[in-house]
């Protein structure tokens, strides 16, 4: 079991503030720069967007993050904007074209060499009742598992409480994946969320326990790790307890203009690296 970072690309453009922009190209050989080993890719333009991803840029994109020897840790298909990508929206054509972006969204993390893509269960509209958007999202999430089963990928459920209103919390996460019922629906959190909420990071990590496969990293109010008030050490620590073997992927520093990216991305990393590399180093001596 192993704790890994990889750097996330909403700071390089999109979601929400749009600038500054970098082209996942740049944006790759950025982040290999700076020191990173893997990637979460977001999907919105002008980084990844199915409709507008030519079958060539998307062969030359996949034999770039394997030159640059960039694992991909997760894809992020991203809610709201022109297409909702509502799994839960009381349109049908709506949760079709969000499960068919999906299923778009699973084959090009296979295409890529990742085995992770990130699901966000949508959120309810005033007129639907609770129980009946999360049983649309929930049927919805299992059509999607059902067919990223043929690709080896996992569909990770992520709690979104500032944004969504349907998977909240810890709790509703591992209710959702209970729900879905299918073996390849693992869990995740963003710190962020967490931290906003006033909850505790372990807590999460304890409670999802080996279903918990990813974790985006960020301090309160997007800030860097290390630069709020969340207890990352503590984190850390739970996760060696507890067996984790995934990313934590810096996604931080999108929230405003006039944040420097390459800055966020470097801080992040110097701040995270030695928690992590101490507890890899003693999870590898009590194996021996």
């Amino acid at each position: 079991m192993t704790i890994k970072l990889a750097m996330h690309t909403w700071p390089y453009a999109s979601n929400p503030t749009w600038l500054p922009a970098y082209t996942l190209e740049e944006t790759i050989r950025r982040i290999k720069k700076i020191g990173y080993d893997a990637i979460e890719i977001g999907a919105a333009s002008p980084h990844v967007f199915p409709p507008t991803l030519s079958a060539q840029r998307r062969k030359d994109i996949g034999k770039m993050l394997k030159d640059y020897e960039l694992e991909l840790a997760a894809m992020l298909p991203a809610h709201g904007g022109g297409p909702g990508n509502n799994v839960a929206s009381p349109i049908p054509e709506e949760r079709r074209w969000a499960v068919d972006h999906y299923k778009d969204m699973v084959q090009l993390t296979a295409d890529w060499g990742g085995k992770r893509l990130i699901c966000l269960p949508g959120w309810y509209i005033f007129g639907t009742t609770y129980r009946q958007a999360w049983d649309w999202a929930a049927q919805a999430i299992r059509e999607i598992a059902v067919f990223a089963q043929d690709f080896g990928v996992e569909i990770v459920i992520e709690p979104t409480p500032e944004d969504s209103n349907i998977v909240n919390t810890c709790d509703n996460t591992i209710d959702m994946m209970k729900d879905v019922g299918e073996p390849n629906v693992r869990l995740m959190f963003d710190s962020h969320h967490v931290i906003t909420e006033k909850e505790v990071m372990s807590d999460y990590v304890y409670a999802m326990g080996k279903d918990l496969v990813h974790i985006h990293a960020s301090d309160n109010n997007r800030l860097p790790p290390g630069m709020g008030r969340g207890d990352f050490p503590a984190l850390i620590d739970a996760l060696k307890e507890t067996g984790f073997d995934g990313y934590l992927s810096m996604e931080c520093g999108f929230h405003q203009r006039g944040i420097e990216p390459d800055w966020v991305a470097r801080v992040s990393l110097e701040y995270l690296r030695p928690f992590v590399d101490a507890a890899n180093a003693s999870t590898a001596e009590s194996r021996m």
